[in-house]
């Protein structure tokens, strides 16, 4: 190992902190001055979602030529839907390759121009499995989260509306809306009837933040639609996604437009509706820590910003020899002949995901391998503590920094450090005890780090 100066590590370390910069654009930049969406309930237990969105391309920024909208659910038909810019059909209409599930809209010649504004309408009918049993008996759930914009790449505010359309016959005094999102100014959504005389709930904010996520909700009974197409909850673990890693991970050629997840069933813990005569449901956790979680895993856990997830894997597969870094802006590696046994899946994953040469289909493998590592975490947490075994894991990340802090001199505090760098990442303050630890002194490059 070579012994090189503090701000030459800080470069080497904060650059790949910083999200992994596979393909992003720099020149992308717009507002969203207004967004509607109508979101239909129907008799038949599938939802049809009706969007109306303005786009305002800033002067300098690069065309908007292709617009990615999320679906609740995969069941539905990419030949159903149907999109408009600015009145002219939108031809090229294909499943998303990285919003999953959801579609991708080519613009084409019809892509919007710096400095020009444009209307996107986008009609998605007979989306299934997008309703659930509520608490109550006799009840059927309803939760919706609009599309929302990637924050490097979107400023200012929108004037949002979301309307639910209720199935037809049901009676005013039946439903029940569901608290407004948090910061939202009304309390309540607006209720009345539609021209086709069926109950809606409408919920408006003049000042939306254009890369919030709003989960808006109601409940009405089950009687009004076939009871065979409610779904069964399943609760899953909040998380957080970084800004920063969808500019980075998802974001492809042109503009993409994103919808959350959309965590039907994951957002009912969180924002839940409060009917006036049910008491709070009650989540009944299990016993015990999960003890044996990698770093990673960890990481998921205790909703890391997933750019610095996948940073954590990146090394990880350094360290054990499975890729080399060729190239560092952009991020380019090289798969070592000799594979490593014992990787692990997400390793393994990630070291194919970054040798694919196409943008998009690189960047759907990277989403894909997160969403994959969640879903084992949440597998693996079954029956077990959530909250016991996050204090358990931050007693490690507390263990680590304390080795790194109390080595006595520079060479054993750079070996700590390059040993135990997983963990000391999971700690939120990990860019202010890093400069704090290797304040003076000489720092050794890790032995696993092998630059150009």
């Amino acid at each position: 190992m070579r012994r090189i100066y503090l701000f030459t590590l800080f470069l080497i370390i904060f650059f790949f902190i910083q999200p992994l910069r596979l393909a992003r654009a720099q020149t992308y930049s717009f507002s969203v001055p207004q967004m509607s969406v109508d979101v239909f309930w129907e008799a038949d237990g599938s939802v049809r979602i009706l969007y109306e969105i303005l786009f305002a391309n800033d002067p300098l920024a690069d065309d908007i030529d292709f617009i990615d909208i999320g679906i609740p659910t995969e069941a539905y038909s990419i030949s159903a839907v149907s999109a408009t810019i600015n009145g002219n059909p939108i031809g090229d209409i294909e499943r998303s390759p990285y919003v999953q599930p959801g579609v991708a809209l080519g613009l084409g010649a019809n892509a919007i121009a710096p400095g020009a504004q444009g209307v996107v309408r986008v009609s998605i009918p007979g989306v299934r499995n997008a309703l659930f049993v509520e608490d109550q008996e006799g009840y059927a759930s309803a939760l919706f989260s609009p599309t929302w914009f990637d924050a490097q790449l979107v400023h200012g505010t929108s004037d949002l509306t979301a309307t639910f359309h209720l199935p037809p016959g049901v009676l005013p005094e039946q439903p029940r809306w569901h608290d407004s999102p948090s910061g939202w100014p009304q309390h309540a959504p607006q209720s009345g009837l539609d021209s086709e005389g069926r109950i809606i709930y409408s919920w408006h904010n003049a000042a939306a933040n254009s890369s919030s996520i709003y989960v808006f909700g109601a409940s009405f009974p089950s009687e009004y639609i076939p009871e065979e197409t409610l779904q069964q909850p399943t609760v899953l673990p909040r998380f957080r996604i970084s800004q920063d890693l969808i500019a980075s991970v998802i974001c492809g050629s042109g503009f993409v437009l994103f919808t959350a997840l959309i965590v039907i069933v994951g957002n009912i813990t969180t924002n839940r509706r409060k009917m006036d005569y049910l008491p709070p449901k009650i989540s009944i956790e299990g016993h015990g820590i999960k003890r044996g979680l990698t770093a990673v895993e960890a990481a998921i856990l205790l909703e890391t910003d997933l750019d610095k997830v996948l940073t954590m894997i990146l090394f990880s597969s350094i360290k054990k020899s499975a890729i080399k870094v060729v190239r560092e802006d952009p991020l380019e590696i090289e798969k070592r002949s000799a594979q490593p046994e014992g990787l692990r899946a997400y390793e393994s994953n990630f070291v194919e995901a970054m040798l694919i040469t196409g943008k998009r289909m690189r960047q759907k493998a990277l989403q894909d391998l997160v969403i994959k590592s969640v879903k084992t975490t949440q597998k693996k947490m079954k029956g077990f503590s959530l909250r016991e075994t996050k204090a358990y894991y931050r007693s490690i990340v507390k263990q680590a920094w304390n080795q790194v802090e109390s080595a006595e001199t520079p060479e054993i505090r750079s070996q700590r450090f390059d040993e135990s760098i997983e963990w000391t990442m999971l700690d939120r303050n990990f860019d202010g005890r890093t400069r704090n630890v290797f304040r003076s002194g000489p720092v050794y490059v890790p032995h696993w780090w092998v630059a150009l």
